[in-house]
Order: structure tokens, then sequence, then C-alpha cells
């Protein structure tokens, strides 16, 4: 009985409990089938008479402020422009929308390409002249980019083969199947498809599919948010977009607006430019309080980076209701955005623009007065006068060594007669050359110390090649420094052949990316696996054409006519026909060719990247503080890395031997030489080890340490006093002060104390932090070693053009050190005035008027005697500085002045990296000064030819 009522209860409920089962799978069912109707996005959806509409929030793009100049001058603003974007609005998932997204993404691109519009998407690997995937970035950086890639939060949890992956394999990884799935799809019978990473593309559509798809992945937390594919497209393009866009899904045209600078190169370093916002920008900016999207446009460098919460607006907001495909079919609301804050600076642009004309011309001076028409072996020879001159062989391979000659052209099927002849010499020299060294690394295996220089210079280079990122395959963090195998190839005693063995059998070379199985591999099979990769990846590869070519210009396998002739063809110079003529008819000979082109400045100092290729110069209100010129030589268009970077131009920047990315002003420091010395001239004085009656009597060479001697040695200045030995810059007084300060009560001398004291000075000048100009700055370095030579600008002491010019201005108005300013005012979009900037006064230095008294007299009696002031109408002080770095390139030049003398309004601070002599950099003031004053005609000044140095050298 009991049994029989157990058994009904279980059946009462069993069928009930089935009941209720289909009828929740029902309206589940009906759940389910509701839900993808509606496509909930945001976690809304809203449906009137069963259509369907999405609800969604997009934001309005406000516009970035302008950037004027000190007087009102229109540097840098927003204009309108059309962008194409892409949505991830696909329904399906994994192969399938792979295929599909693709196949869409494709297609975009060839349009933008037929309209020749880049990609606006940024990815940290490009394609360089030789097919070749390079990475763009290094370091931490690299590091960083590799960690988003494998979808890790910091870069301590990528494994070693992640860390050391080339961009080869970054690429294989990102078109694999579970990533992005780039490549062929063949339909079977059974309708699913097979897939084949990376076929059916070439390298640079796979690369552009990778680098849209990436940027897409970043907004993949987001569905409906678009991602900007490229910008600034004309209306053709958009014409034809709008026409395909119902066969690209998810594609669509938005107004944008783009930025743009005034076509002047002197600027840049100044403005920066814009770019999308970085994955690690977006955090950053948004955990400081700011409300940055994806897509947005953020400074990246100059005053656009450092002023960017200031010139960026406040964006709009839109809802709006969209389809299933992201189509908006109505508004719901909507704010206005507001435009960002213009921004004055105190530059004054033309005063900026003149001045880095004037530093042209004047490296492109100094380099065809150093020129001689002998060749490179013979110069090796005069190098040991210490006369550093420049070959024309130098010359001939500067063209090559930095890319004004492009070497992938030669081989181009365009080629000119001419760059045919030196590609078939080439091709004979390159087979050459890697038959020895195969012949080297398998069988003569020479120490390295027995070969000769070419073949050391190739070898190097085999090994930078082999632990460079782009190849990673001997890893640097497995090699044990203190090996005793390590230490003899470092010490050259050992063949690459031993050290390489050795490296495979330390496990220092990353096997697997040699292509064989190493289980099955013995060390021999090892080696010449590498030895094969070694040798095939020099050819095409530009840093190795560039060692070859400079031996063939020292063999004279080509000659000086066939170089000139294919500046000619490649149209890096201007054409003209009477020229070529003469050159092949032997008129005019290639030395004479190639004086006039950097003479006429056809050929710049940057492209030669010769010393000296670079300098800088800083002018300042004497008065004030403000900055009306910070020019860095060389610089670069910056127009071309806002917005969208051109990659080809960035890599070119980058590999650029004169590193126009590089600010010379604020970021290059050097010793300041004997400009340094009125820091030691106040020390002295204030510290009662000197007074201003007193001389001290130079006698040539200072014998109480170490026996420095002064320039003037063997002969001497005699007694000096202050002023006196600022006038002359005299080593030997300045000598004596160093070791006075280092001295205690007992007159015992100690090379710290005289640095402390020193280093007080320098600070009271401003020498010791940063400058305050609102730019990206090195730090400064304070001597740390021997207050003798340190008294005389040596030492370790170094300093930027921007900290010498606070320390110039400091000096001329007698002791204000402001922190020096770009900034004039911050107006809202009404022209309403929301900050006013003035320079702070960071400090005043505390002397007598007699003191500033001396000083100044010095440092007037210095241009006084200097020849590249003769006759030139300016009425200034100065001081001169030469700082030796290295004995085998040429001193730095340096220059800190002001004027007028008897009522100062500008100072200025030139350095001229590698410039020989501090004359030259006194003839640069000289030309600003003149220029600024009127003192002649600006065209006078500004001639567009070298400025050949006139007033010889300067001992300082």
């Amino acid at each position: 009985m009991l049994n029989e009522l157990r058994d009904q209860i279980i059946n009462f409920i069993t069928s009930r409990m089935f009941v209720l089962i289909v009828i929740i799978f029902f309206f589940f069912g009906i759940l389910v089938n509701r839900l993808f109707q509606l496509q909930i996005v945001n976690g809304e959806s809203y449906q009137n008479n069963f259509k369907l509409k999405i609800l969604k929030e997009q934001s309005i793009k406000s516009t970035r402020g302008k950037i004027f100049d000190v007087n009102g001058e229109l540097l840098a603003y927003d204009e309108l422009a059309y962008s194409v974007t892409i949505e991830d609005n696909y329904d399906t998932v994994g192969s399938t929308k792979n295929r599909e997204l693709n196949s869409n993404i494709y297609h975009l691109i060839q349009i933008l390409d037929e309209h020749r519009t880049p990609l606006s998407c940024e990815f940290n690997i490009v394609m360089n002249k030789a097919g070749q995937y390079t990475y763009t970035v290094e370091g931490k950086t690299l590091l960083r980019f590799l960690a988003d890639i494998y979808g890790y939060s910091q870069t301590s949890d990528l494994k070693l083969k992640e860390k050391t992956a080339t961009p080869d394999e970054i690429i294989e990884y990102l078109c694999s199947a579970k990533k992005f799935g780039i490549g062929s799809y063949t339909e079977g019978e059974n309708g699913k498809y097979t897939f084949v990473p990376l076929e059916g593309y070439t390298k640079e559509e796979i690369l552009k599919l990778v680098t849209v798809r990436y940027a897409m992945s970043l907004n993949s937390f987001q569905k409906y948010i678009a991602t900007t594919v490229a910008t600034g497209l004309d209306e053709e393009t958009v014409a034809i977009i709008m026409e395909n866009r119902s066969e690209l899904q998810g594609v669509d045209i938005a107004e944008d607006t783009q930025r743009r600078y005034i076509d002047e190169p002197s600027l840049s370093p100044i403005l920066g430019y814009t770019g999308i916002i970085s994955p690690e920008e977006l955090e950053s900016y948004n955990a400081d309080g700011g409300n940055y999207e994806r897509n947005d446009m953020v400074g990246r460098a100059g005053i656009e980076k450092e002023m960017e919460k200031y010139l960026q607006g406040s964006k709009g907001y839109r809802q709006v209701y969209v389809d299933n495909l992201g189509k908006v079919v109505e508004v719901a609301s909507e704010s206005e955005p507001a435009a960002g804050n213009d921004l004055y600076l105190t530059i004054d642009s033309k005063l900026q623009s003149a001045v880095y004309k004037i530093l042209e011309q004047k490296l492109a001076g100094i380099v065809v007065s150093h020129i001689r028409n002998i060749r490179a072996e013979e110069m090796e020879e005069q190098d040991a006068s210490g006369n550093i001159l420049i070959s024309i062989d130098d010359v001939y391979y500067a063209l090559f060594n930095n890319g004004v000659i492009d070497l992938a052209h030669l081989a181009d099927k365009g080629a000119g007669t001419y760059e045919r002849q030196i590609q078939s010499v080439y091709e004979q020299k390159e087979s050459n050359v890697t038959d020895a060294l195969r012949l080297e690394l398998t069988s003569t295996r020479t120490p390295y110390s027995g070969l000769v220089k070419e073949y050391q210079v190739y070898e190097s280079f085999l090994v930078s090649q082999l632990s460079s990122s782009n190849l990673g395959i001997l890893i640097n963090d497995n090699i044990d420094e203190k090996d005793e195998v390590y230490q003899n190839w470092k010490s050259e005693t050992i063949s690459l052949s031993e050290y390489l063995h050795h490296a495979i059998a330390n496990e220092w070379i990353d096997v697997t990316k040699l292509g064989i199985d190493q289980q099955y591999s013995d060390t021999e099979e090892i080696y010449n696996s590498l030895v094969d990769l070694m040798l095939n990846n020099l050819h095409g590869n530009t840093s190795f054409q560039r060692k070859v070519f400079k031996y063939m210009i020292r063999d004279n396998n080509i000659s000086g006519l066939q170089i000139c002739m294919v500046l000619f063809e490649q149209g890096a110079i201007n054409d003209d026909v009477d020229m070529k003529r003469q050159l092949e008819s032997g008129e005019i000979t290639p030395y004479s060719f190639m004086i006039e082109k950097i003479r006429k400045i056809e050929i710049t100092p940057a492209q030669l990247a010769l010393d000296p290729c670079t300098a800088s110069c800083v002018i300042t209100d004497v008065n004030t503080g403000e900055v009306r010129a910070c020019v860095s030589y060389p610089s670069y268009d910056n127009n071309r890395l806002a917005n969208t970077i051109d990659s080809d131009y960035y890599n070119d920047l980058r590999n650029d031997l004169s590193n126009p990315l590089y600010s010379y002003a604020t970021q290059q420091k050097t010793a300041p030489g004997s400009t340094y010395k009125i820091v030691s001239a106040l020390a002295g004085v204030s510290e009662g080890v000197i007074n201003l009656g007193e001389t001290i009597d130079c006698i040539g060479q200072y014998d109480k340490v170490d026996n420095p001697k002064c320039w003037k040695f063997p002969s001497s200045h005699g007694p000096l006093d202050v002023s006196g030995a600022i006038r002359n810059s005299c080593n030997f007084f300045f000598y004596e002060v160093g070791y006075r300060l280092g001295c205690d009560g007992y007159g015992r001398y100690k090379s710290d104390t005289g640095l402390d004291q020193l280093n007080k000075y320098a600070d009271i000048f401003g020498l010791s932090d940063l400058s305050g100009i609102e730019l990206s700055e090195a730090e400064p370095t304070m001597s740390t070693e021997d207050s003798v030579r340190s008294a005389i600008g040596q030492g370790t002491n170094a300093f930027t053009t921007v900290q010498l010019a606070r320390y110039v201005t400091t000096i001329a108005n007698s002791g204000t050190c402001y922190n020096i300013s770009l900034l004039d005012k911050l107006v809202d979009s009404e022209g309403n005035v929301i900050q006013d900037f003035n320079p702070e006064i960071r400090n005043h230095v505390e002397t007598s008027d007699s003191v500033w008294t001396a000083i100044h007299s010095g440092m007037r009696g210095v241009v006084e005697d200097a020849a590249a002031f003769r006759d030139s109408g300016v009425y200034a002080a100065g001081k001169t500085g030469t700082a030796q770095q290295i004995k085998s390139r040429p001193n730095h030049a340096l220059f800190i002045g002001y004027a007028p003398y008897s009522a100062p309004e500008i100072s200025i601070a030139t350095r001229i990296a590698y410039g020989y002599t501090s004359a030259n950099a006194a003839e640069v003031a000289r030309d600003v000064f003149q220029y600024y004053f009127g003192l002649k005609d600006p065209e006078d000044v500004i001639t567009g030819e070298a400025e050949i140095p006139t007033s010889g050298t300067i001992s300082d």
C-alpha cells in the first residue's frame, strides 16, 4: 500500500515537472528569439509599432584650440575633414565573422589606396623599403606594445618567446585563426571553409588589414563604437565609399576635424603635433579626470602635448536610435560641444624662422670650408695633425649613408642609367662579401682582431642584427657577461664562429627562430642554419648596403660622376640640363659640383649628417624671461605626423642620422666650456677668494694640480683681474679660482669643497634645475669631479641650450633669474582672456653693482675683441665657449650674450655641436642681432646660401 502511494506521488510530480519544463522552455525560446530580434545594446532597446530601434549615445568631438605667436600670427588650427569609420556590428562569430569582416576591410583599403589616402590607425610595425616588417618602437615602449598584443596588463607577464617576438612573428600571430583570421578561405563540398593564414594578400595588404583589425580590437569591449580608419578624405573618396556602403557593413563617413600647422619647420619642435590617443594615454588622462575616448586626438609632442588640457575642448553628446546595422534612424537628444581654448605663445614666429635659416647657412658654411678633394685614406693621415677635415669620399658616402640616395630605387625597374650602373657594381660586391663571410664563418675562422677593418665592420653588423628586436635570435638576457668565451669575444681575441658555437651550446641562441627541429639537430646543423639566416638577411638590408657602399667608394668601385648623376636621376636635387652636360663632359668636376650644391644648400647639412649638422639657439626677453625664439636644427614637417602619421616619413626621420625628431635646444647637453666662467667669477668674489682689484698672474701652465695648461700656453696672459680674465677667457686665472674655492682655512685643497662652492653659484644662476620652459627638457648635470677644471666649464658640467639661455638672461639683467616661458596668454573661443601667463622669478642673485659691472665689462670686452663682431654695428656683450667631447670629432662651439650692451633687450644662447670653434657660434649671434635690430637688410642676412666662417679660431 505504501509502495503504491509512493509510485502515485512520483508519477504526479514527474508529470507536473515535465509540463513545467516544457512551459519554461517554450517561453525561454520566445525570449531568446525576441532578444535576437531586438539586438539589445548598451542594456537598452526601444520598440515602436514593432519596428526595432536601439538607443545609443554618441559623443560629438569638439574643436581644438588654436595656437598663435606673440604677434597674433596663426600657427596651428583645426579644419573640417571627413573620416571613414568602421563599427563591429557583425552578428556572426569566429571564422565566419573574420572572413566577412576582413573582406569588407580589404574592400575599403582598396578604395583608400586608389585615392592615396593613408590609414590613420597606428600600429608599431611598418614595412621598410626592403619590404621587411620592422618595429617603430624599442625598449619599454616595445615591451608595452607586445604585452598589449598578447593580452597582458603587465610587461612582466610576457614569456621569453613573446618578449623576443619578431615583427614577422607578431604578424603571423595576429593573422592566425585564433586572432584576426587574415588569409584565404576556401569553401569545401560540405560548405565548410578551409583557412590558410597570410595567403591571398601581399605583405603590405596584410599589414594594413592587421593595422585596422588591431585598432578595432582596442574598442572590442564596447560594441557599436566606431574605429576611425582614415581621415582627411577628399570628396571623391567620400562619394565612392558612400556608393559602396551597402557592401561595406559597419563602414560610415563622419564629419571630423584635422590639425593643421603653418609650413614652418622651425616651429615643429615647439608646437609638436597631434595624433590618436594611445591606450596608455587614454588610461592616464582619464585617471586624471579627463573624458577621453579611444578615437580622440590628443597632443603627442611639444606644446600640443604639454598644454593638452587647455587646448582640448569639451565633447557634446547625442542620443540616437539606430537599427541593427548601426544606421541612425532617429535623434533623441543632443548637446553641443565646446571649443578648446586658444593659446598665445611668446615666440616671434618670424624671428624663429630667421634664426633657423641663419643656423642652416652657418652649418653649411662650416662644412664647405672643411671639405677637401682628397681620398679618405689620405685624410686619415692628416687627422693626426689635429686639423679635422672632411674627405670628398666622406661626402659621397654621406649621400648613401643618410638616405639622400634611395638604395631601393637603384634596383627599381624605373632606375636610370647611372643608377643601374651603380646597382650592378653593388650586386657583385655584395656577392663577393657574402662569399667571403661564409668562408670566414665556416672555414677560415680568423680572430676578430686579425680581420681587416672592413670585415670587422661586417661581422659586428651580423652580431648586432642577431640581437636586434627585428630578429631576436641572440637572447641578450641569457648571456653571461662574465663567461670566459664572451669576454674573449669582447676583447676581440677569438673568431665569430667560436663565439656563436659557444652561444648555441649555452642556449644564448633562440633556435626556434631558425626553422629547424632542435630535437633532431646537432650543434653544427644549428650553426649552419644560423650562418644561412645571417647571410640571407643581408640581402636587401639597407643598413648593410650602406656599409658596403662605404668600401665601394673607398676602393673607387664607383665614381664621383656616377654618384652626382644619380642625384639628378632620383630627383634629389633640381634638374639642370646644362650642369649635367658639363659633368658628363668633364667641364665640371664631381668635387666642384658637390661643393656648389652644398654651398647653395640644395643638399643641406642635415642631409649630409657630417660634422657639424646640428645646432640650437634660444633668444629671451631679458626683462621678462619670455622666450622669443627656441630653435633646433634640423627639424621636421609636423603636418606629416599630425592626425595620421605618414609611416614612411616617420621611419625616415627615425633613421635620419641628424636626428630631426630630437630637440637640440631642450635635450642636448654638452659641457658649457668657457661660458661657465661667469659662475666661477661670481663664486670667487662672493666667497672672498679673489677681489675685484686683485690680479692673478697667468704664467701659461698651472702647477698646483696636475699641471693643466691655459689655452695661451706656451705663451701666457700675465696679470689679469676679474674683468680681464673674462675678456681673455684665461684658463689659468679660473684654475686658481677653482683651487682657492677648494681650500680650507689652512690652505689645504679638497676638490669636493671647491665643487660644492661652484655648484652653489651655478644654482644661483639657475643651472641646477630645469629652465622652466614648457617643453620636455633634459636634466642639467653639475660637475662632480675636479674643481680646478670645473671652474673653466669642464669636469662633468653639462647643460642644455635653454638652461644656458636662463643663465645668460640672469647675467644680462644683473641678477633676476626667471623660469623662462613660452606661454603668453590663454583665451576662450570668444576672445576673453582666461589666464595671462608671466614667467615666475626663481630667485635673485645678490651681489654688488660693482661685481656686475666687472662681469659686464669683461663680457663687453669679449665682443670687442671678437673678429665676428668687428664692423658689424652690433653693440653687445657676450662670452664664447669651446668644449671638447671626443678627440676624433671637432669641438662644440658655444656663445652666450645680450644686446644692446648699455640697456639689454634680448639675450642669446647658441650651440653648434661639433662646430669646431666658438667663433662660429659668435658669428651666428652676430647675424641674429643684426636681423633683430635691423642693422642689415633681412635679405642680406638670410641669403639662402652657405655662410662661410670668416673669424678664424677663438682660443678659449
